[in-house]
């Protein structure tokens, strides 16, 4: 496999982290967002993010191959100790462990900013995503059925969750 550099995103990755996001929209394995992101947007939504919700990038020599980000879970204070996190990694790179890489950093990262815990919403039939999960630690807490609905059709999620003492 060919070298796979992880960074701290910045706004100049903001064209590749849209175009990534964007396929995941399309391919309807990572989402249920329907509506495609512009560069801009992701450099407004980078811009607004504070140190407890990164974002990193991962790449391949120059190339933006993937990114990840850990999320608000909840604005609740009861919360503060529990995220969310976005894995997106480009087409023609899925599979040769770009997800397994940006993922347990990700986790390095929740420890480090004083998450106890990562939770997770996902697709039954995405296949390589529930795996990269499972590989990782987290564990099937129940099923969200018919949580939202994608080209007219119900779609139900799996929500996952990985305690990180």
């Amino acid at each position: 496999m060919t070298e796979i550099n992880l960074r701290p995103a910045t706004g100049k990755d903001s064209g590749a982290i849209a175009t990534i996001y964007n396929q995941g929209i399309e391919d309807r394995i990572a989402t249920l967002e329907t509506n495609l992101r512009t560069p801009d947007e992701r450099r407004q939504w980078l811009a607004a993010r504070g140190p407890r919700h990164p974002v990193i990038v991962a790449e391949s020599g120059d190339r933006v191959v993937g990114w990840g980000s850990l999320n608000a879970f909840n604005p609740r204070k009861a919360y503060d100790h529990v995220a969310d996190f976005s894995v997106y990694v480009e087409r023609e790179w899925r599979g040769k462990g770009v997800g397994s890489r940006l993922l347990a950093r990700l986790v390095e990262l929740a420890r480090e900013v004083g998450y106890h815990k990562l939770v997770l919403s996902a697709f039954p039939w995405n296949a390589g995503g529930m795996a990269l999960y499972q590989k990782l630690g987290f564990r099937t807490v129940g099923i969200y059925k018919e949580q939202g609905k994608l080209d007219g059709k119900w779609a139900d999620t799996i929500i996952m969750e990985r305690l990180l003492d």
